[in-house]
């Protein structure tokens, strides 16, 4: 049996990743839109002007918007309007998004970063769509996490030029990623993952969801280490990507191992899986 994963990162993880790794710090404009956000009382106005100041982030704000998962009855095609239709919370997973995107833009093929950013974005819509028919399991958490459970695979594909070979042999062959990962370089995207969103300003519960992900002991650890809203996030995004992979035929041994037990924590019976499925292929179709 593999050892439980520590509750945190211990002092050997830290000092390896940080002394190994250069993980983007979250951008300044990101962590004032971000204060504002978390403010007993936004200030919308100063939301506005603050995203419309990053032409990429008020173009994903607008975008999201008008998405099948919030779209209305009219285009929205300002800021303000978007910032009125998706609600704060929600403004808060836009901008991160668009900004952790950025911030991996740097030092890799563009091919490569839109086809990782792309299939990101299928399993937070997703993780999105399944969250909301689920009691308890907050949308924009899912949305959030699920953009930032692998958002630590193109850190890893700087620092490491065989990565690339890496990645395509476990996809290949259904090998476990995060175990290659650690074998070849001592370290998994999961580790990076954990300290990227805790640089981020993103929540304990989000840090810890990432860290775990990969964990073959997830659904079996002790509430001190992985909260069960922590385990939520994990089951509904492992969900999100099985039913992505089906839908875009791809094999992934891995995903499909953790599946039953995901549905099994989410209580998730078989006839709502469908509904989940049908209404994820029409959101996905609909958002091409």
């Amino acid at each position: 049996m593999d050892a439980p994963v520590t509750e945190t990162l211990t002092p050997a993880e830290l000092e390896k990743v940080l002394g190994s790794f250069d993980i983007p710090p979250c951008p300044s404009h990101v962590m004032q839109v971000m204060s504002e956000a978390q403010r007993d009382e936004p200030d919308t106005r100063r939301l506005a002007s603050l995203i419309s100041s990053d032409v990429g982030m008020a173009a994903m704000t607008i975008k999201l918007a008008n998405s099948p998962l919030f779209r209305g009855n009219a285009h929205v095609d300002s800021v303000p309007q978007a910032i009125a239709r998706l609600g704060v919370r929600n403004i808060v997973c836009v901008v991160v998004a668009a900004a952790l995107k950025s911030s991996m833009s740097s030092g890799l093929p563009e091919s490569l970063l839109e086809r990782f950013w792309d299939r990101a974005s299928m399993i937070a819509v997703g993780s999105g769509v399944i969250a909301g028919r689920l009691y308890g399991i907050s949308r924009d958490a899912a949305y959030t996490y699920a953009l930032f459970h692998d958002a630590a695979i193109p850190v890893l594909m700087r620092r490491f030029k065989s990565y690339s070979g890496l990645l395509e042999e476990a996809n290949a062959q259904g090998l476990p990623l995060a175990e290659m990962e650690m074998q070849r370089f001592q370290c998994d995207h999961a580790i990076v993952g954990a300290l990227l969103a805790r640089n981020w300003g993103l929540s304990d519960l989000l840090a810890r969801a990432v860290r775990h992900h990969h964990d073959p002991q997830a659904y079996g650890l002790p509430e001190s280490v992985l909260p069960i809203e922590a385990l939520s996030l994990i089951a509904v995004t492992q969900v999100a990507e099985y039913l992505a992979a089906e839908i875009l035929e791809e094999r992934d041994v891995e995903v499909g191992l953790l599946f039953d037990r995901a549905v099994k924590h989410l209580g998730i019976g078989e006839q709502d899986l469908l509904d989940i499925q049908e209404e994820l292929v029409e959101v996905l179709q609909d958002g091409r």
